[in-house]
């Protein structure tokens, strides 16, 4: 069991130092880790409820695994092909889309889930009725 717990253990720590790659080498992931901080701050600030956490919670779980699945194909491809391929360039490409396709979507839900208290907001201190 304690060797199973420390396997365990090793391949969190493997984990954690490929997160750390990511945010020391990508610079969106600065973006992605601003926005995590201020979303986290603001569903605080708003009190969400369980259920709205559990869909922002997702949401920006979603970013950041499609923002480091991203990071490692173009460090493969980069290794694999490291002269200018259309291929690779066309791979490399499709891997970003696949970040774009998840920030849109936690755009979606963050206006779903932070829209109606913001307009509310809006209203209440525009004093219009």
């Amino acid at each position: 069991m304690f060797s199973f717990l420390k396997s365990r253990w090793e391949s969190i720590k493997i984990a954690f130092a490929g997160l750390l790659f990511v945010i020391r080498t990508q610079k969106n992931a600065w973006v992605h880790l601003s926005i995590t901080a201020l979303v986290i701050f603001g569903g605080v600030l708003v009190s969400l409820s369980r259920l709205e956490w559990v869909a922002v919670v997702i949401t920006l779980g979603m970013v950041w695994a499609a923002e480091t699945f991203n990071t490692a194909m173009e460090v493969l491809i980069d290794y694999v092909s490291p002269e200018q391929r259309p291929v690779a360039k066309t791979c490399k490409d499709i891997s970003a889309a696949g970040v774009l396709i998840a920030a849109l979507m936690s755009i979606l839900v963050g206006v779903l889930v932070f829209g109606p208290r913001l307009w509310g907001w809006l209203w209440a201190l525009t004093g219009w009725e």
